[in-house]
């Protein structure tokens, strides 16, 4: 295989870029922030996207458990439900595939 030049072969997924129009204000307001973090504006504008983006998909939720915690965690998980009155109606209800 071979390289054309100035091109690197590498399994690093290409960069896309996203264009934004703001008003000068929102820019400055933008730039201000990005600055006291220590960022360039891409770079705080693309971890706040990010986060935005997380927050707004909460099954995508990381748990950071020390191995004690995920020991207690997995043990309440494999603990089969305490049978009430709301399972018993949920389980007798048909599947609506089912019906």
């Amino acid at each position: 295989m071979t390289m054309k030049q100035g091109h690197s072969q590498s399994s690093v997924p290409p960069k896309v870029l996203i264009n934004l129009r703001v008003s000068p204000s929102d820019r400055d307001l933008i730039d201000n922030a990005a600055a006291r973090r220590g960022k360039n504006r891409s770079e705080f504008m693309l971890d706040a996207a990010r986060s935005a983006a997380e927050d707004a998909l909460p099954d995508r939720v990381l748990f950071r458990l020390d191995p004690d915690q995920f020991a207690a965690f997995a043990a309440l998980l494999d603990e089969p439900p305490k049978p009430n009155e709301r399972l018993k109606a949920l389980l007798a209800t048909p599947a609506p595939w089912d019906e």
